[in-house]
Parts: structure tokens; C-alpha cells; sequence
């Protein structure tokens, strides 16, 4: 865990909870680091932590290795639905799509609902408004994974995700994901949903979760993990009493993880998955950090 002070920036990313596969223990490693390394281009140069977010996240939707944008899981008809989520914990603004094709970058697409008065916006409504707002439309053949990746998404939970906290202080949290293998079409998980997959808030600070969906979502997760902050508790623990529950709410297989900053610039992050990647950066770091699992932080 790291402390930043006023007037410092800080950023955190995850490629989502998955099932642990050594074969890919690398390219996880890499692919939040190339993240992580996007948006700290931006802050580092002064940018806002909305922007920062922004830039994780797209890089890890141009990735076929995680399972949002680029490399996405077909639903139960062959086709690709995505969906993303936006927060500005400056004035609570939210941009969320759900259940929207053949964009490459849904998160841009979040990103333009900021300035609107609608928080989420799905299926044809979302992409009519992607079009409307310059987003270029991609093929889904282009955003479905490669046969050899296939296996991977199959009953993989890996929405991913960051946080990030500017120099101005002002914090924001993201997500995208291409949903489950096989999902229904029109499935909406807790990814787009402000106060489940993810909040952010000035006053307190940012979330943004990673796992079975339905049951984060039934269980207000963000909000709840967002309460716990403002009762003064660590992100560490709060975070990892909230993946607790899910096991209990939504069955056994039922596991995820988060990565928060707190508005003091405290970063944390939990799980109980059996990977999570996540890689951190704050401009009191001498050099960026990423793990698979939270036992490797605490080994290091």
C-alpha cells in the first residue's frame, strides 16, 4: 500500500479475476503494466484522472488477452455485447453502455455519456449514440478472441478495470468487459452499473470491481465498499470483506476482486479469485508494481 500527499497522483489497474493459468502468467503481468503505463502518461503530464482511466482501459480493450473490447466472449448466438462504466468522482457524473456492439473501445464511448444526462445507455440505443459521437465501428469478428483463446473466456469473470486520483485531486473509476461465455443475449452484469461494478467520489474515494457479475451486482458492492471508506476503514480490508460475501450470496463459484484509492491517495486492493492481476503507480513510487495474486505484495 502507498500514501500519497496533496498535490501527488496515483493509479491502479486490474486485468480482472480469472482462474489461474500459469500459460498465461506473463502476459497478465504485461498487459496491466502496459495499462498502467497509458495512464500514467497522462498524469504524470498533468492530465485528469477520468483521461487516465480512460487510457488504462482502452489498452487493455486493444488486448485479445483480457476478456473486454478486443478478445471479447460471445454470447449464446455468437456475438459480441460489451459493456463499460465511467465515473467522475469530481460531480458524480457517470457514463455507462450496456450490452453494446461492434465499437472498439467502449470505454470511449462511457466517456462521451459524461457530458450527458443519461447514465447508461444499451444495446442499439448505445451504439446509435457511439456513431452520433464519432466512435468508429469495428467488425465483430474483429473483437472476437482467437481460437486459442477461446478456452480462456469460458466461465472467466474478467471485467477489468482501474482507478486513478490526479494531482488536482480529483479521483475516477472505470470498467469494461466483454460479459461471460455463452451469456444470454441483452445480458447486463455489474459492470456498467454505477454503485455495483464501481463508484467514485471526491469526498471519499474509487472502486471499480471484477467477478460474478449477477452477485456483485445484487449486492451493491461498490456502494457498500464506498460506506466502509467513509467509516474510516482500509481499502485492504474493506475490500476483502466485501469478495468475502460473495461466496455466500451468489454460491461457491461465486468469487471476484477490487482495487480502490481512497481520496488521501491510499491504494488498495483484494481478492478471492485465483488470479487478479493488478499493477499500481504513484508519483511517490520509484517504479510501477504488478502482481497475479495479493500473497505476491505480501511476500515482496
Amino acid at each position: 500500500m502507498a500514501n500519497v500527499a496533496e498535490g501527488r497522483w496515483a493509479l491502479i489497474v486490474h486485468g480482472g479475476a480469472k482462474p489461474d493459468d500459469p500459460a498465461e502468467h506473463q502476459a497478465n503481468r504485461d498487459g496491466v503494466l502496459q495499462a498502467l503505463a497509458a495512464g500514467r502518461a497522462v498524469l504524470e503530464a498533468g492530465g485528469e484522472a477520468v483521461d487516465a482511466v480512460v487510457a488504462a482501459i482502452r489498452t487493455m480493450e486493444t488486448l485479445p488477452l483480457f476478456n473486454a473490447g478486443r478478445g471479447s466472449a460471445p454470447n449464446d448466438e455468437g456475438g459480441i455485447e460489451m459493456c463499460s462504466g465511467l465515473m467522475d468522482g469530481r460531480n458524480l457524473a457517470v457514463g455507462a453502455v450496456g450490452a453494446i456492439r461492434c465499437v472498439a473501445h467502449p470505454v470511449e464511448v462511457a466517456r462521451s455519456l459524461l457530458a450527458e444526462k443519461e447514465v447508461l445507455l444499451v444495446a442499439d440505443g448505445a451504439l446509435r449514440f457511439a456513431k452520433e459521437k464519432g466512435h468508429a465501428t469495428v467488425s465483430e469478428d474483429y473483437l472476437k478472441p482467437e481460437e486459442e483463446a477461446r478456452s480462456r473466456a469460458e466461465a472467466v469473470h474478467d471485467t477489468v478495470g482501474a482507478v486513478a486520483l490526479d494531482s488536482g485531486g480529483n479521483i475516477a473509476a472505470g470498467t469494461s468487459t466483454g460479459g461471460l461465455d455463452g451469456q444470454k443475449v441483452g445480458r447486463i452484469g455489474d459492470s456498467p452499473m454505477p454503485g455495483s461494478g464501481y463508484y467514485a467520489d471526491n469526498h471519499v474515494g474509487g472502486i471499480a470491481f471484477s467477478g460474478d457479475g449477477e452477485t456483485i451486482a445484487r449486492l451493491a458492492l461498490a456502494s457498500r465498499v464506498i460506506g466502509s471508506f467513509e467509516h474510516g476503514e482500509e481499502p485492504d480490508s474493506a475490500i476483502a470483506r466485501a469478495v468475502a460475501m460473495l461466496p455466500g450470496a451468489g454460491g461457491a463459484e461465486a468469487d471476484g476482486g477490487g482495487i480502490a484509492i481512497l481520496k488521501d491517495g491510499r491504494l488498495g486492493w483484494a481478492h478471492n479469485s485465483p488470479i487478479f492481476a493488478v499493477a499500481y503507480i504513484s508519483s511517490d513510487m520509484n517504479a510501477p508494481k504488478a502482481f497475479l495474486r495479493k500473497d505476491e505484495e505480501r511476500s515482496g
